[in-house]
Formats: structure tokens, sequence, C-alpha cells
């Protein structure tokens, strides 16, 4: 489908092509950059996710081999590339989504986390990834140290278990590991969702649950009189959002039961890595431990720390 936006760019190119004087070559540039990014706002916006999801992988990657080069580096792909492409519902980002994995910056982000301070990789777990994101769905798949992988979601045509999050479909504590990423501010309850993912944790299980914060709030905004998807996209930032998360985003999770280290991993990395990864500068990873057992001891003999 995104190899759409590339043939429109190529046919206006054409067209401007003899209109253009010494600096076309840079206009044409700007134009193309321009056409694909209102192209994938417009597919973000107004296709159903679920078909994006389906559908979207095959375009991408045919258009990932007019962006190839060596600027940029996919860490979950391992593919190389002279810029990601354009991404964004309402304030598109430049270099974000990487063609051939769909992986966001922080999606390649939670990748390095995931490798260099955790277990994950390596420890027998049972785990459960909830709103799967494509990027990691097939990798984590073949990881031969998980004992179970399950993925579910309400909607998601990706997901093997169909569930409400509410109140799924598993047993107290059952998993060693949880996933649940940008899935918060578009639920019902988010406490009773927390409450949940809290429940189905083994004791010393773990989780990562990312959302969209607003540092600039000091409290989360919600305002359950704010129903249609314009007021939303106003209110809340996005048309299928219930909330904004504010700076007491952690605190939330802590009301849920969890213990909850507030990693700015990203910090620590040198700039240069950043930039390779084209990974998020402000983004806080907050990892959660199903605190019942949870001790400072446990954690360091569990988990690989970076120094």
């Amino acid at each position: 489908m995104a190899a759409i936006g590339f043939i429109v760019a190529k046919m206006l190119e054409k067209k401007f092509r003899n209109k253009l004087n010494f600096g076309g070559n840079l206009y044409i540039c700007r134009l193309k950059t321009i056409q694909m990014k209102s192209f994938i706002r417009f597919l973000i916006r107004f296709v159903p996710r679920k078909y994006l999801q389906l559908f979207s992988g095959i375009g991408l990657r045919v258009l990932g081999w007019f962006y190839r080069g060596n600027n940029v580096e996919c860490p979950i792909s391992g593919k190389t590339y002279r810029k990601f492409l354009p991404y964004g519902r309402v304030n598109v980002r430049e270099n974000a989504l990487c063609p051939d994995s769909q992986s966001l910056e922080r999606h390649r982000l939670l990748w390095l986390f995931l490798k260099e301070k955790t277990n994950f990789f390596t420890a027998p777990l049972k785990v459960l990834h909830i709103a799967p994101e494509v990027c990691f769905i097939k990798k984590f798949e073949k990881l031969p140290n998980l004992t179970e992988y399950i993925t579910a979601d309400l909607e998601s045509p990706l997901a093997k278990v169909k569930m409400d999050i509410h109140k799924m479909p598993f047993e107290d504590n059952y998993f060693d590991v949880a996933f649940c990423n940008h899935v918060l501010e578009h639920v019902e309850d988010d406490l009773k969702a927390m409450q949940e993912i809290y429940r189905v944790l083994k004791p010393n299980g773990w989780a990562i649950i990312q959302s969209p914060v607003n540092m600039a709030l000091e409290k989360t905004y919600e305002d359950k009189s704010i129903t249609s998807p314009k007021e939303r996209e106003k209110a809340f930032g996005q048309s299928d959002h219930l909330r904004m998360y504010g700076r007491d985003y952690p605190e939330r999770l802590r009301k849920a039961g969890f213990e909850v280290i507030e990693d700015d991993f990203v910090k620590k990395l040198s700039s240069e890595t950043v930039k390779r990864f084209a990974l998020p500068t402000e983004e806080i990873i907050y990892w959660c431990f199903k605190k019942a057992h949870f001790s400072s001891v446990f954690f360091e003999k569990s988990y690989k720390v970076a120094k």
C-alpha cells in the first residue's frame, strides 16, 4: 500500500521536471517528502488499524528498496537505510518507521533495552504480549528460550487469543513476563487493566507497560463526557484515546500493585547509538514488577543491569 506513495511522487516528479531550474532536484526531494508524509498520515488516520496490520507490510518492504543506504539501522531486522520513513497520525515524525520490520522509535529502544538489561532472550519464560507489535511477533516466536509466547488482543488480527484486557482468560500467577504497549490510553478502565496484568504475572514476574505520557501534565487528564472522535483528538491527542497521561502515570501503575522502575535507558546510550537507531530521546521505560516478592537482591541476581 505504501508503495503507492512512491508511485505518486514519481508521477509528480515527471510532471514538474521540465518546469524546474537548477534548484529543481532539491524541490523534487521536498515534494517527495511532503507527498510521503501526507500519504502515510492519510493511511493511519482513515484506514482501520487491522487492515494496515495485515496488508501494509508488503508495500513497505517494496518502498524500502528506495530508501536503502547506511545512515540508520534497525536493530530488530538488522537492515540499514539512508533514512526511515515518516510516521504519525497528526504530527508526522521524520525518520521514524522501518520499512522492513515496521518498527518505530520506541520499538527499537525497547529491543535494545531487552537485550542489554533483561534476561528476556536467555531465560525460560512464559510471555504474554498484549496488542502485539508486528515488528516483534516473528522474532519472539522464534526464541528457543520462551516456553510459551501468547499474543492477545480484542481486535488485532495478529493476536492468537481474542480477549478483553479488563477480564483476561488466564489463571493467576501464570506468566513470567508481559508486554502491554500503547494500550491503556484506549481502554475504558485503565486501573482494572493494570490490575489484570498484575494478576496474571507470577510473583517476581515483570512487565513493560508503555503509554504516551505528556510530561507537561502533572495529572492524567480524563473526561468521560468527551465522546466524539474529533473532540477526543483535540483533548487527548488521538481520536481513539480516552485519556492523556501525565507525570502521575507511574503512580497509577503502582496503585495497581506494581513496583515500578522508571528507567531513562536512552539517556545512558551514546549520541551515536541514538542517531544510528533513530531512538526517542525522551522515552522513559516503565519496568513493572509484581512486588509481592520483589527485592533488590532478587533483582540483582535475576536481571542484567547495564552499568
